[in-house]
């Protein structure tokens, strides 16, 4: 009787084509995890939903322009530079007249002068960059304004820093990741404006000795550790 012989496929023999089988499955299983890391790495941890959110996505995408390449994350940032003028100098306007403190005086005039001067540069931005922007305070921002009108005396000047400081204190954050990130000149020039400004504001607001930083850690109401109302919780302006 002859001896039996293994067969093969494709002019391999049978180990060889196990050794082979093998390596795809390996190779297949490793490039499933790398496709499972992959929006992980790519976000920071965050979903593409929630990158876009945090960014304020317009859904416009990278435009072309003369300045540079102009993210959403470029354009959401000029809209707030907007909008927190449009709150903060009329707030400014009114700690000038209804301080009792000169402390609170003087943030309301560097509030003026800071705002003013950032206004028009936001303006002139946009301009540059083809962009609409808002005309009015937003209505979280009108139940800031209208909050600051329902206080009087020594709650009132508490009440102005705290929600003055706390806006001041996220914004900040956000100039400085746009002023590194950006690609466009014009934004580049406004976020370098704006840091020098809320820093200035931050120092006058934090010289009144008004600042309760446990309530801006917390989120609660100056000196009283109760929640703060959602109306009165600063934020970073949205549309």
């Amino acid at each position: 009787m002859l001896p039996l012989r293994r067969r093969s496929i494709g002019g391999l023999p049978d180990t060889t084509r196990h050794v082979l089988a093998g390596g795809v499955v390996i190779g297949a299983l490793a490039l499933t995890l790398v496709a499972l890391l992959i929006p992980v790495d790519a976000f920071g941890g965050r979903s593409p939903a929630a990158a876009a959110t945090v960014t304020g996505d317009d859904g416009a995408g990278t435009l072309s322009t003369p300045y540079g390449p102009l993210t959403a994350q470029d354009r959401d940032f000029v809209r707030r530079v907007r909008l927190a003028g449009l709150w903060e100098l009329p707030a400014g306007r009114q700690a000038m007249q209804r301080g009792t403190r000169e402390s609170v005086r003087t943030v309301g005039e560097h509030l003026v002068e800071g705002h003013t001067e950032l206004d028009r540069r936001a303006i002139e931005t946009g301009q540059a960059l083809g962009l609409d922007l808002p005309n009015q305070p937003n209505e979280q921002q009108q139940g800031w304004l209208s909050e600051l009108d329902r206080t009087q005396g020594d709650p009132y000047e508490r009440l102005f820093v705290h929600l003055l400081r706390q806006a001041h204190g996220k914004v900040f954050a956000l100039v400085g990741q746009v002023r590194a990130q950006t690609r466009n000149s014009m934004v580049r020039a406004l976020a370098t404006d704006a840091n020098s400004t809320v820093l200035d504001h931050i120092t006058v607001l934090e010289d009144t000795g008004l600042v309760d930083f446990e309530a801006l850690d917390g989120g609660s109401q100056p000196g009283t550790g109760a929640a703060t109302p959602a109306s009165t919780t600063p934020i970073l302006p949205t549309k």
